[in-house]
């Protein structure tokens, strides 16, 4: 697959090969070519839910058939980070699929990503091969929400540092708090458990009676279980296995109400659209990681992974790798307060090596702050991967909005890199500029908003003397 340079070079970063540019180049090299076959890819998620993509790649016999592979092992990556699921379902010729199907074995260079759908999805990720017309039709699945915080509701959100908590009585938020914590650093849920349940106490004691809880938190959760999540990186798996994995299932029993929970980078999606009073929204999170959600044009939440730290937004070969996965140029190396500490020695900004990634970010905001040249070049970096990652984005979401939050957007370093995402889709992807805005949350509710939004999951039948 042919790379392309960009038109705006990040001002660190000159070796940057956008992913999108190389898949539109492909695409348009298909098109021209009068020798397409169809390509379609279903997954199977949670509770039958299946997704389809459709698109074209070379004939199998004309001289560009080669370059099909790249092409399809990196659009099967985004597809499972974006939208989850453990069985796939290939419809393209039989030698095609089978060299992506060895990408997944045991032994493949994939593995991780099989794997890691393993433990999401409890079932053995499988890759069939079959012709385009067979392939499931989807049956996509969403998450409704309240539309209204009508009722007594409490809303929670767990971070990597603090734990925030809010109580809402009939749209109005009566109590808020953020409480530092540190939930990485723990091996005993215990410790986990007894802080969610002291922040909903301490939400209780503001309100008549509770109605229902929603909860934001990093990580994956299906159907309220925990299924892969940062705050319990301590944990040992056996005992993961026992007590996390069903936590909130046992704290909504406890509590006797209605009670879900989602990825943060939903509810950050969810806080947008309310705020917007807006559908079609992208949340994107430059927190320690990229975290991601999607509100579709329902209005809902899309049931879908949106595990945009794992999905490739640069195709140089020699991109950096991610420590996790071990692939080379994904999200999270490119969005997140690891892009700050990985592009500030290239500014010429010296890193202590004895502080945390939280206080490196810090460092280079403050220099931000002081006026400095070099760190100004950082977040104008990260605004060009930025944009291009929108448009790249923009392939497989109906995006009208883009909510950007997170530490490494807070301040001076959010308005500049949403003014070079900005510069980047006018001037390079001038169809989507028009038709996509860019956001960047007030204060307020970049602190203490997420817990609030998050009390707006739980769907509620209330009693005409409850609301």
């Amino acid at each position: 697959m042919d790379l392309k340079k960009p038109t705006i070079i990040p001002p660190l970063d000159e070796d940057f090969q956008p992913a999108v540019l190389a898949n539109h180049r492909f695409l348009d090299a298909v098109r021209l070519s009068g020798n397409s076959a169809p390509l379609v890819i279903a997954l199977e998620a949670e509770d039958g839910a299946v997704s389809v993509c459709k698109g074209e790649i070379f004939a199998g016999k004309v001289k560009q058939a080669p370059t099909n592979l790249m092409y399809v092992e990196r659009l099967l990556k985004i597809l499972l980070w974006q939208r989850g699921g453990w069985r796939v379902i290939i419809g393209a010729s039989r030698s095609l699929g089978e060299q992506i199907k060895g990408m997944y074995a045991a032994s493949g260079n994939r593995n991780f990503d099989a794997e890691f759908m393993e433990k999401v999805y409890e079932k053995p990720f499988t890759i069939e091969v079959t012709n385009s017309e067979n392939v499931p039709i989807a049956r996509e699945t969403t998450l409704p929400f309240a539309q209204q915080l009508n009722g007594c509701r409490i809303g929670f959100d767990l971070g990597a540092s603090d734990l925030k908590i809010a109580a809402v009585v009939q749209g109005e938020t009566v109590f808020s708090e953020e409480t530092p914590w540190n939930p990485q650093q723990q091996s005993n849920p215990q410790y986990h458990y007894e802080h969610i349940m002291a922040g909903l106490r301490r939400a209780a004691d503001h309100m008549p009676h509770v109605d229902g809880i929603g909860g934001s938190a990093a990580g994956i959760y299906v159907n309220d279980r925990v299924k892969v999540s940062s705050l319990f990186r301590n944990v040992p798996e056996r005992i993961f296995n026992e007590r996390v994995k069903d936590m909130f299932v046992r704290i909504k029993e406890e509590w006797g109400v209605p009670l879900t929970v989602v990825n943060d980078g939903e509810v950050a999606a969810l806080a947008g659209a309310i705020s917007l009073n807006a559908n079609r929204v992208l949340g994107i999170a430059l927190g320690s990681s990229e975290a991601g959600g999607y509100i579709n044009k329902e209005g809902n939440i899309a049931r879908w992974l949106n595990e945009l730290a794992f999905v490739p937004v640069d195709l140089h070969p020699d991109a950096p790798v991610d420590e996790w996965s071990g692939d080379r140029g994904c999200g999270a190396q490119y969005l997140s307060q690891q892009a700050v500490i990985r592009l500030a020695p290239k500014a010429g900004i010296v890193l202590d090596e004895n502080q945390s990634p939280a206080e490196k970010l810090r460092f280079v905001r403050d220099l931000l702050a002081k006026g400095d040249d070099r760190a100004r070049l950082v977040f104008e970096t990260i605004g060009c991967y930025m944009g291009y990652s929108i448009a790249y984005y923009a392939d497989f979401y109906d995006l009208r909005h883009v909510l950007m939050l997170g530490r490494a957007t807070s301040g001076e370093s959010g308005t500049i890199i949403r003014q070079q995402a900005r510069r980047v889709l006018r001037q390079c992807f001038l169809h989507l500029a028009e038709k996509i805005e860019l956001h960047l949350p007030g204060e307020a509710e970049r602190r203490l908003g997420q817990a609030t939004a998050a009390a707006c999951l739980p769907r509620l039948v209330l009693s005409p003397s409850s609301s």
